[in-house]
């Protein structure tokens, strides 16, 4: 199993723990379950992955819960004494975000890009929280709260901010808003290691509603050209296959941007585009029948916007 329980009744929130996966001598990461945030699963459905120095410790988000940001707290000190110095916030989402306080509380920096400030004073970011008090109710109460950076970073796509801590060097590169605005990535050089969020998704469909699939393509190049041997995804399994991975979400977009702007050329309406295309190819992926119409929808919407410009 990849995490436990202890009892705990009413409000109170269950004690958990979190088995991490080591992906190189210094590196692991937390892989939270294959489908979408649930009772069932504690929200547990996001990675979150962290890198130990003699230093201290360097976090990559933060997972969808206070309680399970507890368990990787509790986890990680299982391997070290050091503490977590840092932890970088791949994007404002609420499955990699709510367990920041945890981290805040015990002194961590915060980084993050300077675009998550609109989501945090934004009403969907008020309304996923109250959404999330009821659905993942105790994992998400009363007391969870959302925790704004305490360094905001300016980075456009690619760009990379050197984050030094002891005798190592990681690099904070932007993803271009890609997925949604503000997306990170970090880079372990001396590890190997690329933490990717939500830029990458293995084994399953990605989720691009809301992002810009433009912008994505090229920040899948990024990841490309990162030089790593081992890329966490947001969601899914490590990749020590980076290019066969990547291949697999370059081709699902590429495919929704070229059957979907044919459409768009052809003023159809997204109810006809969407029956009018094949998609056999991509209906075996697991979360296709979740998220794929979401997407194609998405994409449809950005087409048209290009379109016009």
């Amino acid at each position: 199993m990849v995490f436990t329980r202890s009892g705990a009744s009413g409000d109170e929130q269950p004690t958990l723990r979190l088995t991490p996966i080591m992906i190189s001598a210094h590196a692991g990461y937390f892989e939270g379950e294959a489908g979408m945030a649930s009772a069932d699963n504690r929200g547990f459905m996001s990675n979150a992955g962290f890198v130990i120095t003699p230093d201290g410790v360097v976090v990559f988000d933060a997972l969808a819960t206070p309680a399970l940001a507890r368990a990787m707290l509790a986890a990680i000190a299982e391997r070290t004494d050091a503490p977590v110095r840092h932890v970088v916030v791949s994007h404002y989402h609420a499955d990699h975000v709510y367990g920041l306080q945890v981290f805040a509380d015990a002194g961590a920096t915060i980084w993050a890009h300077e675009a998550g400030k609109a989501y945090l004073d934004s009403d969907a970011a008020t309304e996923r929280l109250a959404e999330r008090r009821e659905s993942l109710a105790p994992w998400v109460n009363a007391d969870t709260r959302l925790v704004p950076a305490t360094r905001w970073l300016t980075l456009a796509a690619g760009d990379v901010h050197t984050l030094t801590l002891g005798d190592r060097q990681f690099e904070i590169i932007g993803g271009g808003g890609a997925h949604a605005p503000g997306d990170l990535m970090l880079r372990v050089p001396s590890e190997g290691v690329l933490f990717a969020g939500d830029l990458f998704f293995t084994g399953r469909i990605p989720f691009v509603v809301d992002g810009n699939t433009a912008a994505w393509l090229t920040a899948l190049e990024t990841i490309a050209q990162a030089d790593a041997s081992v890329v966490v995804p947001g969601h899914g399994p490590a990749s020590t296959a980076v290019s066969d991975d990547l291949r697999a979400t370059q081709t699902y977009i590429r495919y929704l941007r070229s059957h979907l702007g044919e459409a768009v050329n052809n003023m159809m309406s997204f109810d006809e585009a969407f029956a009018s295309i094949d998609w056999q190819a991509f209906s075996v992926m697991p979360l296709f029948d979740a998220a794929h119409r979401r997407n194609a929808y998405s994409v449809f919407l950005e087409l048209e916007a290009e379109s016009l410009q």
